[in-house]
């Protein structure tokens, strides 16, 4: 018997010793898996103590190795994170509403002083029927990089380090709802540099560029720290005078704009020159001269060249007799209606080319009105009365069936398998019928979809965008490609180019004009081109315009080229003929150009 249980008792030895090799050889192979993940990882218990971590975890929150973690609490690896805090995100797992993992960014105050940020998922882990936190820990900071460039390409001035005229209309809808608030007064300034044309026709853009930097830290230098200055664009800035007293606020405002056109007299030295320029102000107050953003900028613009037909170098404040711009509205919703019918409409076309091979590859086609009250009318003069009407529908109608007709009169010619991009509005994505009529313009006229591209701004998919999602859905089903235009130009871009699943994204011509002498603007364009070769987009450049421009574009990897370089708006005809003879003469990429 003693035999029996002394074998027994070896055998039972034995099997522990097996069991335990194969739990020691398990839980090695699991370390080597956590530790081959490209992420950090840790797992901790409910009261916040580390039971697993990998090496890359250790590294990011600056230990050396992963075991110095085990066994720590999480507040001792992170100075700035309170037990409470520690405990609340815990807490989250114990919710059964919550989707996992669960995702949050930020940045991370590391023991050796360094901030890191980082995305942390998280998901709930249950061993023993004990509950713990799964967390992995990605390094962002290259990301956030490029998010932080193109949060700075999108709101900030590329040439003066200023507010844009997007960020501008923000802050101003801001500073007007605070002024409603408190009772008070706000005032606009608009300001033109005179005659800065002459400046870049006599010393170049990079002169001109180094004006507008230098007027705009004088500009800032006469603003109180409350005030707001951005470039308007080409020489026009805006200053916004918040929180003024309403019984000052015109005489404050006139005597700001005083101090800025004597400092603006003083003259500037640009490369060794005396650059003498002037300003005019035109001056709108919140509540008296508009009640909203867009009306104290419009009536501030009219004023401006009210200054500037009174001679230059001088200041007006808006008044209703200045109101030209509404009366010029009026002029246009009349001559429209009954202008489609009177066949004054037409369709020109512009030549997109591939920036490496110079082949024509995609026309976008432009609306041009010729009325026959008022003579040519440009299309930002009629198209946002339009659509303040609800006429941009039928206009949008028109186009879409002129553009697809056109395809299809170039069917067996060069331009056969050319794709067209034009233009729509939200008005028209809010139409029911929308889907159907695109659908009905491609097989009427035979053509494939892919030979059809709508070109949608950050607007248009800002407004109702649950049903312009829906809509977009539909339209890709069809196989129409969709682009975003003018990006950069509005703070939704980075979320929308992935929610609504783009194909073609347009980098605004104000980022293109200053990249052969702006190293700021080289920078962004480089970041935006990147940014879109990473979500599998179609880039095109608008508003090229020099052989320099071109060379820098393709040598950054941008798809398509659009601009006066290439082509300006034509007619059909014209159209094919200058396909044909860049057929015939087979353009060298532009990358042969010198720059």
């Amino acid at each position: 018997m003693a035999w029996f249980l002394g074998n027994s008792a070896l055998k039972m030895l034995s099997m522990l010793g097996l069991v335990y090799a194969v739990q020691d050889e398990i839980q090695q192979r699991y370390a080597r898996t956590i530790d081959s993940l490209s992420h950090g990882f840790l797992i901790r218990d409910r009261r916040g103590y580390v039971h697993v971590a990998n090496e890359r975890c250790a590294k990011l929150l600056g230990f050396d190795t992963a075991q110095e973690l085990l066994g720590m609490h999480v507040c001792d690896l992170l100075p700035n994170l309170t037990r409470e805090m520690a405990d609340h995100y815990f807490r989250r797992f114990e919710t059964s509403d919550v989707q996992f993992p669960v995702s949050d960014t930020g940045v991370m105050k590391l023991r050796n002083g360094n901030n890191l940020p980082v995305e942390m998922l998280g998901s709930p882990y249950i061993e023993r029927g004990r509950l713990y936190c799964l967390v992995q820990l990605l390094d962002i900071s290259e990301r956030k990089k490029k998010d932080d460039l193109l949060y700075q390409a999108a709101r900030i001035d590329p040439v003066t380090g200023f507010f844009n005229r997007y960020a501008l209309t923000a802050m101003l809808e801001q500073a007007l709802a605070k002024a409603a608030a408190d009772g008070r007064a706000c005032a606009v300034l608009f300001i033109d540099l005179d005659k800065f044309k002459r400046v870049n026709e006599s010393f170049g853009h990079a002169a001109g560029d180094e004006l507008l930097r230098n007027a705009a830290n004088r500009l800032h230098s006469l603003l109180r720290p409350t005030d707001l200055l951005a470039r308007f664009g080409g020489d026009e800035f805006i200053a916004i005078l918040p929180d003024i007293s309403l019984n000052s606020a015109e005489q404050m405002a006139s005597d700001c704009a005083t101090e800025i056109i004597a400092a603006m007299a003083k003259g500037f030295e640009l490369s060794y020159h005396a650059i003498s320029v002037t300003a005019s102000i035109g001056i709108a107050c919140y509540p008296h001269q508009g009640i909203d953003s867009d009306t104290l900028l419009r009536n501030a613009d009219v004023a401006m060249y009210e200054a500037k037909k009174a001679g230059r170098g001088e200041q007006r404040m808006f008044n209703d007799a200045m109101n030209v711009a509404a009366k010029d509205g009026l002029l246009i919703d009349g001559a429209l209606r009954g202008a489609l019918e009177a066949n004054e409409f037409y369709l020109v076309y512009q030549a997109i080319t591939n920036a490496h091979t110079g082949k024509l590859t995609k026309v976008e086609a432009l609306l041009r009105w010729n009325s026959s009250l008022l003579g040519p009318v440009s299309p930002d003069r009629f198209i946002p009365v339009a659509e303040d009407s609800g006429m941009i529908i039928a206009l949008g109608t028109w186009v879409l069936d002129q553009a697809c007709r056109q395809i299809g009169r170039w069917k067996r010619s060069v331009l056969d398998d050319v794709t067209i991009s034009i233009n729509v509005s939200a008005w028209q994505l809010a139409d029911p019928d929308f889907v159907a009529l695109v659908s009905q313009a491609l097989i009427r006229n035979g053509l494939s979809p892919h030979q059809l591209e709508l070109e949608l701004t950050e607007r248009v998919l800002i407004d109702d965008a649950g049903n312009v999602q829906a809509v977009l859905a539909q339209l890709r089903a069809l196989g129409v490609g969709m682009s975003l235009d003018d990006f950069g130009t509005g703070y939704s871009s980075l979320s929308y180019l992935t929610q609504f699943q783009l194909n073609t994204l347009k980098i605004d011509r104000a980022f293109v004009m200053d990249i052969e002498h702006s190293e700021r603007s080289n920078n962004l364009v480089h970041a935006i081109i990147a940014m879109g070769h990473s979500l599998g987009l179609q880039l095109v450049a608008e508003g090229v315009e020099t052989a320099g421009q071109a060379a820098i574009l393709e040598r950054m990897g941008c798809h398509y080229l659009q601009g006066y370089y290439i082509a300006r708006p034509i007619a059909p005809d014209e159209l094919l003929r200058f396909a044909n003879e860049r057929v015939a003469t087979a353009p060298a990429p532009y990358t042969d150009f010198a720059i």
